[in-house]
């Protein structure tokens, strides 16, 4: 969690900057949302006293400007969470605060900002620029802001990206009063790490990618502090210590896009001191458009997950298949729905996501998330959370 101390200092230069920057530039968009979310849990924690529901906030403004004929521009998005039980989930983060300036065939990024990688349903393992913000979601989709220095050439054959990160950013977990979280609870603040720089480590980061007919193909290499720590319990056996590695990743995205097929792959190769291992991700989405004569879309997902680790202690998606549906209604309200089951091939283990949305008007937003788990094999990572079932609502509203 990040210390009131430093909640104060992340408004305070997110109000100067914003204001320094309204005042000598001559136009300014504020844009963002604020909401409200609602968590129902199924069962009792086997690993909290927390109650079964649970209540939050957020409130995410963005400010953007650019000048200079769109050359070069400043957005600031921070985002602050509070949340009703769990101490660690209330927390802010900057989530970005980027100057960029583009030319003709170069553009470069200063500051703090979030980078995607992957084209994969279910997982991504080739996104490692920023940090899980775990508190968040399980999901890991969610991301904190990463300082950064990165800039992109472009070229008939290909786009180069190339990333200095000066500074780490330590993952976020669960606190003692939260669920979906371990037995024992993960004390961020005795974090260690294999380099002796710390959160100093100097992180570098290069990526190829380039479009070549149909297919979207994307090559890269990181080598820095590992953003997912190895947990290890202290020497009372009471809590879980965060440790992170140094590593090298090597790893390539693709996608071909064929009329109604998409077809998705990543694959990664990871070294750290401790392991060597391979991993990958790989399917299809094939898209029904206008079924029975309407306007809704149907998309059937599959994808094969497989690490080599076999441990799934370490992942829990070792050798495991998704099956989903993505449905689009394609009307005036965006509506929305994402449905899919994760199954391991060597157990009767799965775990069940739905996500589903849809506008209400010009500026507010419904969304329902649910995630459920079947999961009785007690080295599955998963185990530690199998009675965190749970349905979410949220209500946003965009401005």
């Amino acid at each position: 969690m990040i210390s009131s101390v430093n909640v104060r200092i992340v408004f305070w230069l997110v109000f100067n900057i914003s204001i320094g920057s309204y005042s000598t530039l001559n136009a300014a968009e504020w844009s963002g949302y604020s909401a409200g979310e609602y968590r129902y849990f199924q069962h009792k924690s086997s690993n909290s006293d927390a109650d079964k529901q649970s209540f939050s906030a957020v409130l995410a403004p963005e400010f953007y400007h650019e000048w200079n004929d769109g050359q070069q521009s400043l957005l600031i998005a921070p985002f602050l969470r509070v949340d009703s039980d769990d101490a660690e989930r209330t927390h802010a983060d900057l989530r970005e605060a980027l100057w960029l300036m583009v030319a003709d065939d170069w553009e470069l990024r200063l500051g703090v900002s979030k980078v995607y990688w992957g084209v994969t349903e279910s997982q991504h393992l080739v996104d490692v620029i920023n940090q899980t913000d775990l508190v968040e979601n399980s999901d890991t989709e969610d991301k904190l802001g990463q300082p950064m220095i990165n800039l992109s050439f472009f070229q008939d054959w290909g786009t180069v990206d190339l990333f200095v990160l000066p500074y780490f950013r330590e993952r976020t977990f669960t606190g003692k009063d939260g669920r979906l979280r371990s037995q024992l609870v993960v004390d961020t603040d005795k974090a260690h790490y294999e380099s002796g720089a710390k959160r100093h480590h100097l992180d570098v980061a290069v990526r190829w990618s380039h479009t070549i007919g149909d297919w979207d193909i994307g090559l890269s290499h990181f080598y820095g502090t590992n953003r997912e720590p190895v947990l290890q319990p202290n020497q009372a056996f009471s809590k879980l210590i965060p440790f992170y590695e140094i590593m090298h990743q090597t790893g390539i995205d693709i996608q071909q896009t064929t009329e109604s097929w998409l077809w998705k792959l990543e694959v990664i190769r990871r070294e750290t001191s401790s392991e060597t291992f391979t991993a990958l991700t790989g399917g299809f989405e094939y898209t029904f458009y206008g079924v029975f004569d309407s306007n809704i879309d149907v998309g059937m997902i599959a994808e094969y997950l497989f690490d080599d680790r076999d441990d799934e202690l370490a992942t829990p998606f070792e050798d495991d298949i998704l099956i989903g549906t993505r449905l689009a209604w394609n009307d005036a309200q965006s509506t929305e729905l994402l449905f899919g089951v994760i199954q391991d091939l060597d157990s009767s283990d799965r775990t069940w996501n739905i996500e589903a949305s849809r506008r209400i008007g010009d500026r507010w937003k419904l969304s329902l998330e649910g995630r459920f788990f079947s999961v009785d094999t007690p080295t599955n990572a998963l185990f530690q959370i199998r009675d965190d079932d749970y349905i979410q609502l949220e209500l946003a509203r965009y401005f």
